[in-house]
C-alpha cells in the first residue's frame, strides 16, 4: 500500500472507488447538495481594503469573476468613486498583479510593484492621482517588495546587488542609475533590508531581517535634511533574537512591538537618545488573560488586537500613556493586521473581520469622535444566507483531566436543545494552529440547509492559549487531543444539543489523526467519521518524505520513550470492531488526494486494515469507504453525502 504505482495498488483503489461511488451516487439530494455548496463558496470579495492617503480614499475591489483586484480612488469612504488602475488589463490572461505599493504624503503620487513572470523580478512604476498620467521613471529588477515614499519627492526600496541586499532611494524624475546607497550591511549578505517612516517623518527606521523574516534588527537614521547616501545609522537593537516592528512615535519616544518573549509580545518604548533596553517601559501594560497579537497607531491612539478565548478583541488606548479607553464592539471574530489600515494624519482607520457567519465585514471608525463608533462599510453577502437568522455561541467544557476547553457552537436561531438535531463536530488541533472565527462553507450547509449545528472545540495541540496549549497536546501528550475531541462529542449530548447517532466528526490533515483515534477509542459516541488527510500509521510515518517534519510534533517511533506511546493510539494498530449486539463501529469515510505524496499511503492501509476487520464482524453494517477528490467543491459535497446517508441526516433536508 505504501507503492502508490504498484498494480496491485492501483487495482485496490479502483476496486474501493467502484464500491463508494455508488454508495454516494445514491442519494437523491447529491446535485442540489453540491450546487448549494458551491452557491455558499462562490462569493465576491467586493471590497478587500480601503485606506487614506491625503484627501484621497484608495479601495481594492473585484466583481467576484476578476483576476486581480481593481483599485480605485474617491474621496468619501462611502464612495466607490472611480477606476485608478485595473491589473487586469496588464496582461491577456490577468495575471499581472500589483504586488507592493506605496502613496506620497499629499496622496497624489501611487508608487507600484509589477511581477515580471520571466525573471522573477518586479518593476515600479508611478502614477499621478489626479491626472492619471504614467510617470516616465520606470524602474526595472527590484528584487524585493519593500516600497516606501518618503514625502513627496520619491521611494525607498531595497534591491539585491551583487549578493546582497541593499537599500536605495530614487528621486521622481531622475534615472534608475542615479538612484543611491542609502544603507546596506556588507559583513551580513543574508540581510533583507525593510524601512519604515516615523510619523514625524524625520526618521527612517530600517529593520534588516535574518532569512526567514522571524528575526530582524533596528537602526534609525535621520533624514530631516532629505535622504543622502550611507546615512548614518543609529543603532536601537543589535542582536538578531526576536522580531521588532515600529508603530509609531512621539517625539523621541518610539513604540514598537516584539515577539522576544514566546509565550506573549509586548509593546514597549524606547528614547532614541538613550537606546539602553534597561531604560525600555512598557507603552501599554501587561495583560496575563489574553495573548497579545498586534497594534497599530491610529490617529491619537493605539489599536491594539488581543486574543482572548479564540477571538479577537480590539481595544483602544491612548498613545501618551498606554491607558485603556475602551474596546470596540465587534461580534465574535478574527481581526488580523493585514486588514487594518489607519494614519496618524487621519482620524479614519477600516479593518475587516471575518466571522462564521460571513466571509468578509469592513467597519469604518472615526477616530476624532469619542465614542469610536463603528459603521459597517461593506459586506461580502452570501448568496440566500441571512446571517441575522443565526447564532454563534462559545461554550466551555471539561476535558478528562479536567482541563476547560472552549467550543463555538454555530446554529439556526430558535434551535430546540432536544438532543435530536444533526451535529458536524470538526476540530484541527495540530502543530499550533488556531480554531479562531473562520468563514467554512460546509459548515454553513450543515446549518442552513439541514437546520443543523457546526460545532468547533480548540483542542490541545493547536495554540489556541499560547505555547502551553500546544505543547499540552503534542509529543507524550498527544493523548489529550483526543480526549478534548471526544469530551467535546459528550458535552454536545449531554447538554441535549444532539445525540450519537446524529453527531458527525470530520478533522483534516494532521487534525484527521484525531479522528482516526477516536474512532478506536470511542466508536460508541459517533454516528459518522471523516478523515480528511489523516496520518494513521504512527510507527512508520517518519518513513515517508514529509513524515520526517512530524518527528516534532509526534516524537521518534525508533525512539524507546515514544514507540509504546505512539503504538498506543495509532489509528493503524489499534482498529478493532467491538463484540456483541449491534455494537459497531460508526459509518466512516477516509479522504485523500491523488496529488498528495503521503496521506494515500496511510489512508489506503487504514481503510483496507478497517474492511479486513469487518470481515469477521457480521454486526458491523456501517460502510469504510475510501474517496480520492481532486477539488474541495467535491471533497465538502461528499462530507456532507455521508453524514446524510449514515446519521439519519435526510429528516433535516431542507433545500
Amino acid at each position: 500500500m505504501e507503492n502508490l504505482n504498484c498494480t496491485e495498488t492501483k487495482k485496490f483503489l479502483e476496486d474501493e472507488i467502484a464500491i463508494s461511488k455508488p454508495y454516494l451516487e445514491k442519494s437523491p439530494f447529491r446535485a442540489e447538495v453540491q450546487a448549494r455548496h458551491e452557491e455558499v463558496a462562490d462569493y465576491s470579495i467586493t471590497l478587500s481594503r480601503i485606506f487614506q492617503q491625503g484627501k484621497y480614499f484608495f479601495s481594492f475591489r473585484n466583481t467576484g469573476i476578476q483576476n486581480q483586484d481593481v483599485i480605485y480612488v474617491s474621496e468619501s469612504a462611502k464612495d466607490e468613486g472611480k477606476i485608478f488602475i485595473d491589473p487586469n488589463s496588464f496582461s491577456k490572461d490577468g495575471s499581472v498583479s500589483i504586488d507592493s505599493f506605496s502613496i506620497s504624503e499629499d496622496g497624489l503620487i501611487f508608487a507600484y510593484l509589477l511581477m515580471n513572470d520571466t525573471s522573477g523580478c518586479f518593476s515600479m512604476h508611478f502614477k499621478h492621482v489626479e491626472k492619471g498620467e504614467i510617470y516616465k521613471d520606470k524602474m526595472e529588477n527590484i528584487s524585493t517588495l519593500n516600497l516606501r515614499f518618503v514625502k513627496n519627492k520619491g521611494v525607498l526600496y531595497t534591491n539585491k546587488d551583487r549578493k546582497q541586499y541593499k537599500l536605495y532611494y530614487h528621486e521622481l524624475g531622475t534615472e534608475q542609475c542615479k538612484d543611491i546607497v542609502v544603507a546596506e550591511f556588507p559583513d551580513h549578505p543574508d540581510y533583507i533590508i525593510f524601512c519604515s517612516l516615523s510619523d514625524c517623518g524625520n526618521y527612517l527606521i530600517i529593520n534588516p531581517y535574518t532569512q526567514g523574516f522571524k528575526k530582524s534588527l533596528v537602526y534609525l537614521a535621520d533624514i530631516s535634511q532629505g535622504v543622502k547616501p550611507n546615512l548614518k545609522l543609529i543603532p536601537i537593537i543589535t542582536t538578531t533574537e526576536a522580531q521588532y516592528n515600529f508603530i509609531a512615535n512621539n517625539g523621541n519616544e518610539f513604540i514598537f512591538i516584539s515577539d522576544k518573549d514566546p509565550e506573549k509580545k509586548r509593546i514597549f518604548s524606547v528614547d532614541i537618545t538613550n537606546p539602553d533596553p534597561k531604560s525600555w517601559k512598557d507603552t501599554v501594560p501587561e495583560n496575563d488573560k489574553d495573548t497579545l497579537e498586534w497594534a497599530a497607531a491610529a490617529y491619537n491612539y493605539l489599536v491594539v488586537c488581543y486574543t482572548r478565548d479564540v477571538k479577537s478583541v480590539l481595544q483602544v488606548h491612548d498613545i501618551m500613556t498606554g491607558e485603556m479607553i475602551k474596546t470596540l464592539e465587534i461580534d465574535i471574530a478574527t481581526v488580523s493586521a493585514s486588514t487594518f489600515f489607519s494614519d496618524r494624519k487621519f482620524p479614519n482607520a477600516f479593518f475587516s473581520v471575518e466571522t462564521f457567519l460571513s466571509p468578509g465585514i469592513t467597519y469604518h471608525c472615526d477616530f476624532s469622535k469619542p465614542s469610536f463608533d463603528l459603521e459597517i462599510i461593506n459586506e461580502i453577502k452570501v448568496k440566500n444566507f441571512d446571517r441575522e437568522k443565526f447564532t454563534v455561541e462559545q461554550v466551555f467544557y471539561k476535558s478528562k483531566d479536567g482541563t476547560s476547553v472552549p467550543m463555538y457552537i454555530v446554529y439556526k436561531k430558535g434551535l430546540k436543545k432536544d438532543g435530536n438535531n444533526f451535529t458536524f463536530l470538526y476540530t484541527r488541533g495540530r502543530f499550533g494552529g488556531t480554531m479562531a472565527p473562520y468563514f467554512f462553507p460546509t459548515q454553513l450547509v450543515v446549518v442552513s440547509n439541514f437546520d443543523g449545528i457546526y460545532a468547533m472545540p480548540s483542542v490541545r495541540g493547536g495554540s489556541d492559549y499560547g505555547e502551553k496549549w500546544h505543547q499540552g497536546g503534542s509529543l507524550e501528550k498527544t493523548q489529550n487531543s483526543f480526549d478534548d475531541f471526544q469530551a467535546a462529542a459528550e458535552c454536545l449530548i449531554a447538554e441535549k444539543y444532539t445525540n450519537s447517532k446524529l453527531l458527525a466528526i470530520y478533522a483534516t490533515g494532521n487534525g484527521g489523526l484525531i479522528t482516526g483515534a477516536c474512532l478506536n477509542q470511542r466508536p460508541d459516541l459517533f454516528g459518522a467519521v471523516i478523515c480528511d488527510l489523516g496520518t494513521f500509521d504512527m510507527l512508520r510515518y517518519d518513513q515517508f518524505t514529509d513524515g520526517k517534519d512530524l518527528v516534532v510534533e509526534y516524537g521518534a517511533p525508533s525512539d524507546p520513550k515514544f514507540f509504546p506511546i505512539l503504538y498506543k493510539y495509532s489509528p493503524l494498530q489499534n482498529i478493532k470492531i467491538p463484540e456483541g449486539g449491534d455494537k459497531q463501529y460508526p459509518a466512516t469515510m477516509v479522504l485523500t488526494k491523488p496529488t498528495d505524496n503521503e496521506s494515500p499511503k496511510h489512508g489506503l492501509k487504514f481503510i483496507a486494515t478497517l474492511q479486513y476487520e469487518a470481515k469477521n464482524h457480521t454486526n458491523q453494517k456501517n460502510p469504510f469507504i475510501i474517496q480520492v477528490l481532486p477539488d474541495t467543491s467535491a471533497a465538502s459535497t461528499t462530507k456532507i453525502l455521508l453524514c446524510i446517508c449514515t446519521c439519519e441526516a435526510e429528516r433535516f433536508y431542507n433545500f
